[in-house]
């Protein structure tokens, strides 16, 4: 029996992910975020259970990267849609018709995301190189980093921030930007810790004390600078790794 205890795990993150959809459609953004991060949760310790239990299988690894590819691809695209659907109340801050804008289909420009994603996840499945660490930024923290961009303009009162985030144009250089990252040949350093070896992984716990720090004082806003940060951090080790 306990070989199928991580894959109960890991439908617990699909079934985040489809909660968090439906919260996604209704606009409820709170709350979809609030799903992503149980989603998430399951899918960090799905992986951690199953090596405690010694039950690693191919089956498991098929079935995360199906869970991951709706809570961490399909939710954030979802949500970046629905983001620039949204402005056409705003258009004429723009300069955007309804001409220009729809039949130009922008808003679908945010499922790029999801394609982004959908790619970076079959390449996971089979690239023999990601067993400890990873190439390109995994798809929990980019949808962190995308669904953060709504949190932060609904929490925060500095005017300036928003205006920039609830750029359309922004938008969708970032949801181009993420599916490149997401499948871009940059090693960065897995936050998937084995028990018995604690001693090996001193970056990637002083990383979690620092996210910590962060998300305490910062809020939504320390998330992006969470996801910089790992990625600035990774560079750093392969260059000292070379050396």
């Amino acid at each position: 029996m306990k070989k199928h205890i991580p894959n109960a795990i890991t439908l617990l993150n699909l079934l985040s992910g489809l909660i968090a959809l439906v919260y996604a459609f209704d606009d409820n953004i709170h709350m979809a975020f609030l799903w992503v991060c149980i989603g998430i949760f399951f899918d960090y310790w799905d992986g951690f259970v199953a090596r405690i239990l010694n039950v690693k299988s191919e089956m498991g690894l098929q079935l995360d990267s199906l869970a991951d590819m709706v809570t961490s691809g399909v939710v954030p695209g979802l949500v970046v849609y629905k983001m620039l659907a949204n402005i056409q109340e705003n258009q004429e801050i723009y300069n955007l018709t309804p001409e220009t804008y729809y039949m130009g289909v922008v808003p679908y420009l945010g499922f790029i995301i999801t394609l982004g994603a959908a790619y970076r996840l079959a390449k996971f499945n089979i690239d023999t190189r990601q067993t400890d660490s990873f190439i390109g930024l995994p798809t929990p923290g980019n949808a962190l980093f995308i669904l953060s961009i709504p949190m932060i303009i609904s929490t925060t009162s500095n005017q300036a921030i928003i205006d920039i985030l609830s750029n359309p144009y922004l938008l969708v250089v970032i949801s181009i930007l993420s599916a490149i990252i997401m499948n871009a040949e940059l090693p960065l350093f897995s936050l998937k810790v084995k028990p018995n070896n604690l001693g090996a992984y001193k970056l990637q716990i002083g990383f979690v004390i620092l996210s910590l720090v962060l998300l305490i004082t910062l809020q939504y806003l320390a998330i992006p600078i969470i996801i910089l940060v790992y990625i600035l951090l990774s560079i750093i080790k392969n260059m000292t790794s070379k050396q």
